[in-house]
């Protein structure tokens, strides 16, 4: 029902468009009465509401079709045939019936009377308005396969990122409790400590887990505690160094770094008396870094491939910026970037849920296309007098040719009041939601039945 009133309206504003541009290119307002108006505004009512919603139902057609990938040309010429012999054909049915059944002319003597002339404004305005809707619709599908991919492309860049999170967990436990199992033979007593401890930093595991990014400051406690731990077990065999602070409080790195690269240290080197392994975590060059002497275990257990390239993963879903690793033959440094620039990956998941956000940006949308459409017709009504009068002050004699930018701009301007002033859609209110609607009906359908 409302998509038949909106198409009444795009017809009657059409319809009143052609009439204007038809009296003036027939030369001017020229009626005898009121009613001879009246009888002239009905005519073009009549042909623009045939032949606008004839050519309406052929381009749902169009639509419906299954279209591949390249066939974009093909639809367009397929489009304009089709749309000029949809309007021939109404043409000449509106012509026929209006002279025969209306003014009484016989058959034979209106078949005898048709020349091209009677039909070439009315392919003429057809064409230019289908094409103008053929832009504006092309236009939109473009925009809408943009908007498509992003989404794809960020959904599938937060779920690479939540499951590259979601690993830490069952890691960094796992790994914990090997240290504890180890601690509980050699030293009982740190055992109980390092037991206590493990649950404040498996604490803050928990409480950064659904954040992209932490504070330096933050992360950098985090080292502090989880190399106390660290301590418990290897004693002496351990020497850390470690800055109390960032030098910028706003930066920020991706949360546990610092844990799984403390932990490949321990893991890959020899941790001995003889033989400490000293760590060092210090920034350099907008990179905090983490620096340990090489001493490289003889036998080293399969990595699991969790740690360094866990890192390095997450880092590549949230900046250009890159993991540095840097491998000497007397030390192993690994540079995280520290990011003082906001940074979020969009969260398809959330959307529902965040209507107030969404609402926000419509609005906002909303408000820079009626600037933009203010702007058009300010433009319009300073630009096409002036136009007028240089015709006139300077041309005046030749062919009237300011009525080129005055119908072509104005169905311009029209097509983009349309656009804003019924709920922002060439293809009608809401349109892009009830077919997500849609398709997410007939995909819940289809797996019922699958």
């Amino acid at each position: 029902m409302k998509e038949s009133v909106r198409n009444i309206i795009i017809t009657f504003i059409i319809g009143c468009i052609i009439f204007v541009i038809g009296n003036f290119l027939g030369g001017g307002f020229d009626f005898k009465d009121v009613n001879d108006f009246l009888r002239d505004f009905f005519y073009y009512q009549l042909y623009s509401f045939v032949l606008g919603y004839s050519n309406m139902a052929f381009f749902s057609y169009m639509e419906k079709r299954n279209w591949k990938k390249g066939d974009t040309i093909k639809r367009i010429v397929y489009g304009i045939i089709g749309t000029t012999i949809i309007t021939l054909i109404g043409l000449f049915v509106l012509r026929f019936c209006i002279s025969v059944f209306i003014y009484n002319v016989p058959v034979k003597t209106f078949l005898g009377n048709e020349t091209w002339s009677g039909y070439s404004f009315g392919v003429w305005i057809t064409l230019t308005i289908v094409s103008v809707f053929h832009i504006i619709f092309f236009y939109n599908r473009y925009q809408k396969n943009k908007i498509k991919e992003q989404k794809v492309i960020a959904g599938a860049a937060s779920a690479r990122f939540d499951a590259l999170k979601n690993q830490l967990d069952p890691h960094f436990l796992f790994n914990s409790l090997n240290v504890l199992t180890s601690l509980i033979e050699e030293n009982p007593k740190n055992a109980q400590k390092f037991t206590t401890s493990l649950s404040k930093v498996y604490r803050y595991v928990l409480e950064q887990k659904n954040k992209e990014l932490v504070t330096v400051d933050e992360e950098l406690d985090f080292a502090r505690t989880y190399m106390s731990l660290l301590k418990m077990r290897f004693e002496d065999s351990i020497i850390f160094e470690i800055p109390d602070k960032a030098k910028n409080p706003e930066s920020k790195v991706v949360p546990l770094s610092l844990q799984l690269l403390l932990e490949n240290a321990v893991k890959h080197n020899m941790v001995t008396t003889s033989k400490p392994l000293h760590i060092k975590i210090y920034e350099d060059g907008g990179y905090l870094v983490v620096l340990n002497n090489l001493q490289i275990k003889q036998i080293v257990k399969k990595s699991s491939g969790v740690g360094l390239e866990n890192i390095k993963q997450r880092y590549k879903l949230l900046t250009n910026k890159k993991v540095i690793i840097n491998q000497r033959a007397e030390d192993f440094a690994v540079g995280i970037p520290m990011l003082t620039k906001q940074v979020s990956i969009m969260r398809t998941s959330q959307l529902p849920d965040n209507r107030l956000d969404e609402s926000y940006v419509k609005a906002r949308k909303r408000l820079e296309e009626l600037k933009a459409f203010y702007g058009s017709l300010v433009s319009y009504c300073l630009v096409i007098p002036f136009l007028v009068f240089i015709w006139h002050r300077y041309t005046s004699d030749t062919i009237q040719w300011f009525w080129f930018p005055i119908i072509g701009w104005g169905l311009s301007l029209c097509f983009q009041a349309y656009r804003v002033f019924f709920d922002n859609a060439a293809l009608g209110a809401n349109w892009e939601e009830r077919k997500i609607r849609e398709f997410m009906q007939k995909e819940e359908k289809n797996n019922r039945w699958n």
